[in-house]
């Protein structure tokens, strides 16, 4: 048989019949050995498999093949001659009988679920569905092959010279969540060609601008390739976010200054992770291993439904043609399966080795560690990531909820793995936007949740601590507006939250009164310093630091343009200037130590923490629940860094007060009143400090040795 590779290595027809041996059913997917192509697939249901191979573009089939190898429940073979650049999809055969879980149906191309790369985008058409539309219970029998999604063979050897990965301890660790797109598309510093790519992040104005604020990881929304809802592209929108995976090897073309062209895209893909990497910045990913793009079971077959349905998806025990919606997207993986679990870690594990990133960020988490009786943090995903030696080493973060019965599992992961703390944001957005809240929840956030994390022998910094995310209102937003505004979304603004517990300081929207835009900016502050120096990992949303909003918009997941690009022009250099400040004093002087708070006193009576009232008394347990005084003390006689004692004071009420300082020599180090965060008084301890409304100082004893 000839080549299956023209000059320029893409597939072409080969003259006479492939040679097909049974090969080997491992590693799953398409391989080239050197002189030919393995292909192993997983289906427990299938009764045969065919592999069906295209020309360059994708859309002419070839020749078929049917998979001779069956080792198990993994069909293979290999195709003598082939190599990198063939490209190919697969048919399977076996009973369609939805009632069963079953949804056999050869006349559908399916995309191989370890596919490295991607052909052809993804086009909503009634081919695409194996139900008939009209007679769901019905299979169609219109073939999609023209028009479905195919994978590429690829064999990279990309080379990556010095790189090393920063391997920031997680107590040491800042997250700045963002959206590779969103962060760069309207910054007038970067090249335009690579605005809104992954070369735009990596360019060396947007690392300038992580190393300025202090950021030593980016959490990237999620890079897998996925698809469109096509509710959304009916309505001209778009799934901006991502959370909607198909490709979960294969990095997105469309955040690609080349974006037609997959092998150009790994490259620039690596090439930003190397850039970061040089600059001491990690690289996280938000994956979405909780469900996939064919949504529930009028959904369309792309890959995991045609292949072995009854696998991949958790299905009604009552009624199997049904989907168990734990994550409120139509269908949920089934990690219960040890063939699911495996291309779950493989695809971890390929991201890490082949990619170089330095760890995950988990939508929807818990249904990870759903077993047969909801949530157990022992289950199978859990223990094969702590014994796993690539996966065991990088940075395991879950957003520690989903949909389903007992989802809500905040500080019920794993010791080591961390998790976002959304009674961290709930709570410090209660205690400064004036709704309902007391000192003693403040203080509980500010030290880690420890009623939550320390019981459990998990470590402070396992707390992610933030007040916005990428899902909600931004900062400014935050303090603009009490409604949201979601108009834009096509859904008459009846998506995202109205639980926001936001405070638009007396106007809805924005305003040129300047009493109540200082307001905001002080309560912005304020809320930056508390996110920022508590104990725990902080996590900044991107934008926040310099002012970004959405107009309101607290779910613009549909929104690819103005409303969540990032308004450069409009930067506010005051705001970045604070939040750089804050973050080197978290840097220098780390204020809560990476341990567990005792409360008791060493041998010469200096707690090694302490609470007090404006008044400079110890707090006691009546006032711990008064939620009508929100001015407090922290003395923090051991800090993480700083050699001698801090003093953390805030006042969330709406009118100054005063804090009558302990003994001692001390200096403000931080004024949140200050645009850019200086503080100017020093003197001796005893006296009432002047505490303005909305404000947070952060104080040095004298030897705190604290140099900005």
């Amino acid at each position: 048989m000839e080549s299956f590779l023209s000059a320029d290595r893409r597939t072409v027809a080969p003259s006479s019949p492939p040679t097909v041996t049974d090969g080997q059913p491992w590693p799953l997917g398409a391989h080239w050995d050197g002189a030919g192509v393995n292909v192993a697939v997983f289906s427990a249901n299938a009764q045969a498999i065919d592999l069906c191979l295209f020309d360059a573009a994708g859309t002419h089939e070839i020749v078929r093949i049917r998979l001779p190898g069956h080792t198990g429940d993994i069909w293979h073979g290999r195709v003598d001659g082939a190599a990198p650049g063939l490209v190919y999809g697969l048919r399977a055969h076996g009973p369609w009988r939805p009632d069963k879980g079953h949804r056999f149906n050869p006349t559908k191309l399916l995309l191989d679920p370890y596919a490295r790369e991607i052909v052809g985008r993804f086009a909503w058409a009634d081919e695409h569905f194996a139900a008939d539309r009209i007679h769901p219970k019905q299979m169609d029998t219109h073939d999609n092959a023209t028009s479905a999604l195919k994978a590429r063979v690829i064999h990279d050897h990309h080379d990556w010279a010095d790189d090393r990965a920063p391997n920031t301890p997680l107590a040491d660790t800042v997250l700045y969540e963002m959206h590779i797109k969103g962060f760069s598309k309207l910054n007038p510093n970067v090249p335009e060609t690579l605005r809104g790519t992954y070369a735009g992040l990596g360019h060396d104005v947007s690392i300038a601008h992580l190393k300025r604020l202090g950021v030593t990881a980016v959490s990237l929304l999620p890079v897998h390739q996925h698809v469109d809802e096509e509710r959304l592209v009916c309505m001209g929108l778009s799934n901006y976010w991502g959370y909607n995976t198909i490709g979960f090897f294969a990095p997105d073309q469309l955040l690609s200054s080349t974006p037609n062209d997959a092998a150009a895209t790994r490259t620039e893909f690596r090439a930003m992770v190397r850039a970061l990497h040089a600059s001491g910045v990690e690289v996280i990913l938000d994956v979405v291993f909780n469900h996939t793009a064919e949504s529930d079971a009028t959904g369309p077959m792309i890959s995991f439904r045609g292949l072995d349905n009854a696998s991949y998806y958790r299905l009604s025990p009552e009624a199997k043609h049904d989907y168990v919606n734990d994550t409120g997207c139509g269908n949920t993986v089934d990690l219960r399966h040890p063939r699911v679990l495996r291309w779950v870690m493989d695809s971890l594990r390929y991201w890490v080795t082949e990619m170089h990133v330095d760890g995950y960020r988990f939508d929807l988490a818990t249904v990870l560690g759903r077993g047969d009786d909801g949530f157990d943090r022992r289950a199978a995903f859990f223990a094969a990531v702590a014994q796993d030696p690539v996966l065991a080493c990088v940075k395991m973060i879950a957003e520690p909820w989903d949909l389903g019965p007992g989802g809500y599992q905040v500080g019920g992961f794993p010791n080591g793995w961390a998790e976002w703390n959304d009674k961290f944001r709930d709570d410090v957005r209660s205690f400064w936007l004036r709704h309902p809240s007391t000192r003693g929840a403040l203080a509980q956030r500010l030290c880690a949740s420890s009623e939550i994390y320390q019981g459990l022998a998990r470590a402070p910094a396992e707390s992610i601590n933030y007040c916005v995310s990428h899902d909600g209102f931004t900062l400014r937003d935050l303090l603009s507006h009490v409604e949201k505004h979601n108009e834009a979304n096509g859904e008459q603004n009846r998506d995202g939250t109205t639980n926001n517990l936001s405070f638009n300081c007396g106007v809805e929207g924005p305003s040129d009164d300047v009493a109540i835009n200082t307001l905001r900016q002080r309560l912005m502050r304020a809320m930056l310093a508390t996110n920022l120096l508590a104990q725990g990992t902080p996590m900044l949303s991107a934008g926040d630091e310099l002012g970004h909003t959405q107009g309101g918009n607290n779910n613009p997941y549909c929104q690819d343009g103005p409303i969540t690009w990032i308004d450069w022009a409009s930067a506010d250099e005051d705001l970045i200037t604070f939040t750089s400040r804050v973050l080197a004093l978290r840097r220098i002087a780390q204020p809560f130590a990476n341990r567990w708070y005792s409360g008791l006193t060493d041998p010469l009576g200096l707690h090694d923490l302490a609470w007090l009232t404006r008044t400079g008394q110890p707090m006691q347990s009546a006032t711990w629940s008064d939620s009508a005084d929100r001015v407090l003390g922290c003395l923090i006689g051991e800090p993480g860094r700083a050699a001698a004692p801090l003093l953390l004071l805030v006042n969330a009420l709406g009118d100054d007060s005063s804090f009558m300082l302990p003994a001692g020599v001390w200096e403000v180090v931080l004024d949140s009143t200050h645009p850019r965060g200086l503080g100017s008084w020093h003197g001796q301890g005893e006296v009432a400090l002047p505490l303005p409304a909305g404000s947070l100082l952060l104080l040095a004893a004298s030897g705190a040795d604290i140099r900005l």
